[in-house]
């Protein structure tokens, strides 16, 4: 049976995430925003949490037992809460290190985990989406074929965050066309690598402050050693799933963020000499969007407690994804319409999250529990 009732250590680190996030990180929301960029401090700061570092064993420098799905979303609603785009920088090198972690072999995680551990942010970016209409995340275009002792690359991806600033590109390609999620693989890419081009930064609607690139492999060798799990390979759909709880965690965190203010301007703004929040019509948006946002922490606090449990999770977190992708915009432009004008004023932060809730939508593979 399902407990809603947090872990000692669940609760600690919630309370710990909940403070960075209300008193560092929602006070610059706009200005990084506005900047297109996360100040260093901040990601500094971030950092010093040690989310990666609580989930890798201490022989590869971390202090934890792996990664827990739960604790995972507890903690990243908590970041989204004060700000998506940088919750989604800091969560950036979560793909990376829990790919490693869940299914590099014993040499990928001796070489990679402890950079992830240590005291300054170690940006590292996943490719997984690709630009075109029919993206299917099942049946990806870019491809690794086997030539002696090398594969090679092919294929193109976008909205691949930290791409500039990584050392490895940590790529999802289809090594056996038509086979589904078992034909894809993760294999890792040196940024340098011959006939690897990263374009130059894609303007995006939202998520101004997280830096998001196209990468084009044309014919790029790697080792065979490079590819993640080698001959085993990695258990794609799990990563997947797990990708796919991150994101709906942090939907939650936002969607609370924006029905809160709606309650507390809805209180406190005064119209014909009573709140507006007295109206059944207001009243009734921001009561819906408080049920939206229980209603899908629910999704997704279910199918974590299922991964941790070893249970078959894949469609709930699908499921739990794409409500929240849908339910986030409807919570979203609540917001919006609770302030009237206002709401569509870039002063206002309901703009700002009804662009940051479109990329829901879109994004997969952008951070992992």
């Amino acid at each position: 049976m399902v407990s809603f009732e947090p872990s000692e250590e669940q609760a600690m680190v919630k309370e710990t995430i909940a403070g960075f996030a209300n008193d560092e990180m929602e006070p610059v929301m706009r200005d990084c925003d506005e900047a297109g960029e996360v100040s260093g401090d901040l990601v500094k700061t971030g950092w010093e949490l040690e989310i990666i570092s609580s989930s890798v064993p201490e022989k590869y420098g971390g202090f934890g037992e792996g990664p827990s799905a739960l604790t995972g979303v507890i903690a990243y609603e908590e970041l989204a809460y004060g700000d998506l785009s940088t919750a989604m920088h800091l969560l950036s090198p979560t793909v990376m290190a829990y790919t490693m972690l869940l299914g590099g072999t014993d040499e990928q995680k001796e070489k990679l985990l402890p950079a992830f551990c240590g005291e300054e942010f170690k940006a590292a970016g996943a490719a997984l989406i690709e630009p075109r209409y029919s993206f299917c995340p099942s049946q990806l275009f870019a491809t690794a074929k086997r030539d002696g002792e090398e594969f090679v690359l092919d294929g193109e991806k976008c909205l691949v965050p930290l791409a500039a600033d990584s050392e490895d590109l940590l790529v999802f390609a289809s090594s056996e066309p038509g086979a589904g999620f078992a034909g894809v693989d993760a294999f890792l890419v040196p940024k340098d690598s011959e006939n690897l081009t990263i374009s130059e930064r894609e303007k995006n609607m939202g998520l101004k402050a997280l830096a998001t690139y196209e990468v084009t492999l044309k014919g790029v060798k790697v080792p065979l050693a490079n590819k993640v799990g080698g001959d085993k390979g990695v258990d794609y759909l799990n990563l997947l799933s797990r990708s796919r709880l991150a994101l709906a965690s942090l939907a939650v965190g936002m969607m609370k963020r924006a029905a809160e203010h709606s309650r507390d301007y809805a209180r406190d703004r005064i119209a014909f000499g009573d709140p507006i929040g007295s109206r059944q019509a207001i009243a009734f948006m921001v009561a819906q969007m408080f049920l939206e946002v229980d209603a899908t922490r629910m999704l997704v606090w279910e199918a974590a407690w299922k991964c941790d449990r070893g249970e078959e999770f894949a469609n709930d977190a699908a499921m739990a994804k794409n409500y929240a992708a849908e339910k986030a915009m409807e919570v979203c432009d609540g917001a919006v319409q609770v302030m009237g004008g206002h709401g569509y004023v870039r002063e206002n932060p309901p703009e700002l999250w009804f662009r940051n809730a479109r990329a829901f939508s879109t994004l997969e593979g952008i951070a992992m529990v």
